[in-house]
């Protein structure tokens, strides 16, 4: 079964899915939004965390997320997390990491590494400072990655060929 459901098992169709996803990235990137993007992989992030948020059940596309995480929104300061080719919810709060991390991360990076801890999910933050790049994946971070390596590091760990 893949993350993206029965319905979304082909190669065509997690490549529209991270399609989105990259595409709201690169957008957000280039105008300094933060973000946090959570992947839930096998769907087992806690149901208090998912409820911590606004439920969206809405189908993933890259305008929603860009209007999800703008700054006048109410939902921009919590994470999104996506289940499939679905937003599950929007404005969830994640645990933090508990390890020493860089001085230089903020909240988003210490969410990101933190919810990666605890589940089988893959997270991709917007800085809002820098507007760089980075992934989340087993409580490792990739900081400051281009928008083609991040596409690679989603093939990769989405296994699309």
């Amino acid at each position: 079964l893949s993350i993206f459901g029965d319905s979304m098992s082909s190669d065509d169709e997690l490549r529209e899915a991270t399609t989105e996803i990259l595409s709201a990235c690169q957008d957000m990137a280039k105008q300094d939004v933060g973000a946090i993007i959570i992947i839930d992989m096998n769907g087992d992030i806690q149901d208090t965390i998912i409820e911590s948020g606004t439920p969206l059940g809405a189908v993933l596309s890259a305008p929603l997320l860009e209007s999800i995480f703008n700054t006048k929104a109410h939902l921009h300061d919590g994470a999104v997390i996506v289940r499939g080719n679905k937003i599950v919810a929007a404005g969830c709060f994640l645990p933090l990491t508990q390890r020493h991390v860089n001085k230089e991360m903020g909240t988003r990076h210490r969410a990101a590494i933190g919810i990666s801890e605890k589940y089988d999910a893959i997270t991709v933050v917007v800085s809002e400072e820098t507007g760089n790049v980075s992934l989340t994946i087993a409580g490792n971070i990739s900081l400051g990655i281009t928008i083609d390596r991040l596409e690679e590091l989603l093939d990769s760990c989405l296994n699309i060929k």
